[in-house]
């Protein structure tokens, strides 16, 4: 199930560089899972930290966890606005 962005809503892979809000909720449900293992759970505040060149992934803080993310995790992630 995907769940669809509301326009006031904002994307983990479109923030600038040391954006820092808490995650909303997850647009695709397998890749949820996957960002629930690895500690990133609505309501988590997040930072972006760095980003790749070129459309790679991105580097972020969630929580005082410093985690690396793809490019594909991270057009999952919806952020509070």
């Amino acid at each position: 199930m995907v769940a669809t962005v509301h326009p006031s809503e904002k994307l983990l892979s479109t923030a600038k560089v040391g954006y820092k809000s808490q995650v909303s909720h997850f647009k695709d449900t397998c890749m949820a899972c996957k960002l629930l293992a690895m500690g990133i759970l609505p309501g988590t505040e997040i930072e972006l930290i760095r980003k790749a060149p070129f459309g790679g992934g991105c580097y972020v803080k969630a929580d005082n966890i410093l985690v690396a993310l793809r490019e594909a995790e991270a057009k999952c992630i919806v952020l509070r606005s």
